[in-house]
């Protein structure tokens, strides 16, 4: 018997060594966060094409599909989206999209012309032929998705460095379309295991993102969650390498930026008995590292907590675990709402692009991308 498990842990930590291939990790990113995918939403089919690309690269491994029509499952959801002119003045000058300004995720479209004057030291509004114009300074400018549309009404946010005590007059041209009834798609396919194909380890991502504003500027989501995804994709190879003895689950989830749609469906629609996962990770902002990780549900699940943390002490890999309590914050929470043994993991440090489009691909370190990796291989290999 000691034979044997010592010859299983010589097997996993050579199999680890050779699991990280950040070279196809970039591979993967550069695809993702490209024009091509338009920051994979709701506008110039980018989640459409960043499906069909997770699809393909699935199929090179030897998993199987996880749903009975195939890879996928789909999902019905409404969004708000500004699908081609976006164009705003600020006292002639024409603002550029992303830097200047963002339109708030339900503002209407349209076409007009207005003075702005101060509400507060954040706020400028105004009015012109019965529509509502709000314009908001926050500290960043931060996109996200909406569901509806505020009433007829215009709302952006610009970058607060434009503020002046003058009032000022504001120009926009604006398309804008409400999408009732849009389809998103899950991804989800299964390695089935060696010893105990009946019990399952299952790691998820989430491979949505904000989409674009207008037909030139997109939110390309290198680190949320391109990362993440790259990262599933590198553990399928993996795990075809170097066959597990559970079944392992790959979940690609859509619709997590309108609101943990996608995970919620599946967990409603579960073509897997959740009752048989032994635990499930969710990688979502995997990208940096520089001061380690963060761990949601650490408080949960106490005693697979502290195996995580002895396992980096031993082998001396990311800077810091951080333990959080519960949040719904990511695609891990209905599951944990179903009793599934479940980690949230993100990174800590580095770049602090999020929600804009200055999260791209090139300037993405993947810091601490290999060991932390390497920290859940040995982790899940200890289940």
């Amino acid at each position: 018997m000691w034979l044997r498990h010592l010859i299983f842990a010589f097997s996993v930590f050579a199999s680890v060594i050779r699991a990280q291939d950040t070279a196809y990790v970039r591979q993967c990113l550069k695809f993702l966060c490209s024009p091509i995918c338009y920051g994979r939403g709701y506008v110039n089919k980018g989640l459409q094409r960043a499906e069909a690309f997770i699809v393909s690269e699935i199929r090179k491994t030897k998993a199987q599909a996880l749903f009975e029509a195939g890879f996928t499952q789909a999902f019905h959801h409404p969004v708000n989206t500004f699908p081609k002119t976006c164009e705003v003045k600020w006292n002639g000058k024409t603002l550029k999209p992303g830097l200047d300004y963002i339109l708030d995720p339900v503002s209407s479209g349209g076409k007009g012309k207005c003075t702005l004057t101060r509400k507060d030291s954040v706020t400028l509004t105004g009015y012109t032929n019965s529509v509502q114009v709000t314009v908001k300074a926050p500290k960043k400018l931060t996109y996200s998705v909406g569901h509806t549309v505020s009433g007829g009404n215009v709302m952006l946010d610009i970058n607060r460095s434009l503020l002046s005590p003058e009032p000022v007059t504001l120009e926009w041209k604006i398309t804008q379309t409400l999408n009732a009834d849009f389809v998103s798609k899950n991804i989800g396919a299964i390695i089935k295991g060696s010893e105990q194909p009946d019990s399952m380890l299952v790691f998820t991502a989430h491979y949505d993102h904000l989409g674009g504003m207008g037909n030139k500027t997109f939110f390309p989501g290198a680190n949320d969650n391109g990362a993440g995804i790259a990262g599933l994709l590198d553990l399928m190879r993996h795990y075809t390498s170097s066959p597990p003895r559970y079944s392992v689950v790959f979940l690609f989830f859509a619709g997590e930026e309108a609101g943990l749609l996608g995970s919620k469906f599946f967990v409603e629609n579960s073509p897997i008995d959740l009752k048989k996962i032994k635990f499930l990770i969710n990688l979502d902002l995997i990208g940096t590292g520089d001061d380690g990780i963060t761990v949601v549900n650490a408080t949960e699940f106490k005693a697979a907590f502290e195996r995580l943390k002895k396992i980096n002490e031993a082998e001396k890999l990311v800077k810091y675990i951080k333990p959080r309590g519960k949040a719904a914050n990511s695609d891990h929470y209905w599951f944990t709402e179903k009793g599934v043994p479940s980690f949230f993991i993100y990174t800590m440090g580095g770049i602090s692009a999020y929600h804009d489009v200055m999260d791209v691909e090139k300037t993405l370190p993947l810091t601490d991308y290999v060991d932390v990796m390497k920290l859940l291989l040995l982790f899940t290999a200890q289940l």
